[in-house]
């Protein structure tokens, strides 16, 4: 079966990603330059991090049920605005208390984009492309996770902290051309008949999407985790830092590539399958990566991020399957919520890293994702066949 092209909405929709994702990893560049030239003590700069991740995150879910209802929500432009305006002003504001509220709005604009952009997505998409889709989406987000810190760099490096004016520019352009073309389907509100548990005959789908919502924030603590702390185990292991961040950056980069294969394999054989496989990959790329040294393990990392993100479209494809009426709560609750879990749990592993050291606590990270990939084998879940139009 031939699949029809990816709208060029998911295209926009995915600049949009890019860009409203770069805005989040800039933040720790610009703090550092703020600890070194206006003495922040390192709580404090942690606290910004901290309110930037837990507002976005914990937003999502309530931004995404109220589009659900009202159909209401920031224009995708505007969202990224408020990101891509209050992020560079905190580079130059100057007293503490207004760099914080400058980093509790961006992540207000932050979270406003995330569940609506995807419920559109997911309005998009249909069962024979719907992973496809996704991961098109998402990868827009994992570029610009990728880009941030090489952006703020760059502007701090050549003009300082007043550079991070120079972070707005992104935003300003793809609101534009949001503006020029403007998604389609982006309104929401409740679709009676497909919603699970009115008209379909099935139950109300909170116990799957608890046990989704489960393995996705273990899973997140994996990524958080290895992301944090892989840079630090490679110099230990005698890479110089340059080369280390480089490793880093080629496994991010192996799991876009990832990202793409698994949802697209996804719709042709089966969502559960491809994330327990990939995640069951994943397990053994990493134990092989942190047992072996040389090439081999360089190739092992490539595989452990290969495999690690090939699940992760393909859990939104389930979760907006699981609560066709609700895409953007699930979208909220599995790209914001759980992935803020996720980020507190990397707390978690710097602790254990302190106390047994990097090796230890990036191995702790394979009973995390055995317990995700657990909870995938018996997510009460079983999806549609190719071509079948009926929920199973």
């Amino acid at each position: 079966m031939t699949l029809p092209r990816a709208p060029r909405t998911v295209w926009v929709l995915s600049a949009g990603h890019l860009v409203a994702d770069l805005y989040g990893p800039a933040l720790p560049a610009i703090i550092a330059l703020l600890v070194l030239q206006q003495g922040y003590s390192y709580l404090a700069a942690g606290l910004l991090i901290t309110v930037y991740n837990s507002v976005s995150s914990f937003a999502q879910p309530v931004i995404g049920w109220i589009h659900d209802r009202r159909g209401i929500g920031l224009p995708l432009g505007v969202s990224i605005l408020i990101s891509g305006l209050f992020i560079p002003l905190v580079g130059v504001a100057g007293d503490y208390l207004l760099i914080l509220l400058c980093c509790a709005i961006a992540a207000l604009g932050h979270a406003a984009f995330h569940p609506v952009a995807l419920a559109t997505t997911g309005r998009l998409s249909e069962d024979a492309n719907r992973g496809r889709l996704l991961s098109y989406f998402v990868m827009g987000g994992n570029l610009g996770f990728a880009l941030g810190p090489v952006a703020a760099g760059a502007a701090l490096d050549v003009f300082g902290l007043p550079g991070t004016l120079l972070l707005a520019l992104p935003a300003i352009g793809i609101a534009l051309l949001l503006r020029i073309f403007p998604p389609a389907g982006i309104g929401g509100g409740r679709d009676p008949g497909s919603r699970s548990g009115e008209g379909s005959g099935q139950p109300r789908a909170w116990q799957p999407m608890a046990v989704l919502l489960a393995a996705s924030s273990l899973r997140a603590v994996v990524i958080f985790g290895s992301v944090a702390f892989l840079p630090a185990y490679l110099v230990v292991q005698g890479y110089d830092l340059l080369t280390a961040n480089t490793l880093a950056t080629a496994m991010l980069a192996a799991g876009v590539a990832g990202q793409m294969v698994g949802g697209t394999l996804s719709d042709r054989h089966g969502r559960k399958e491809i994330i327990v496989v990939g995640m069951a990959l994943a397990i053994a790329g990493l134990a092989a990566f942190l047992s072996t040294g040389g090439w081999v393990s360089i190739l092992c990392l490539l595989l452990f991020g290969f495999t690690l993100w090939s699940s992760f479209s393909v859990t939104l494809a389930i979760a907006h399957e699981l609560m066709p009426g609700e895409l953007g709560l699930s979208s909220g609750l599995l790209l914001g919520f759980s992935m803020g879990l996720g980020g507190l749990g990397v707390a978690a592993i710097g602790s254990l890293a302190d106390t047994i050291g990097l090796a230890g606590a990036l191995s702790s990270l394979i009973p995390a994702l055995a317990a995700a990939t657990v909870l995938m084998v018996v997510l009460p879940y079983r999806g549609r066949k190719p071509g079948d139009t009926t929920r199973e």
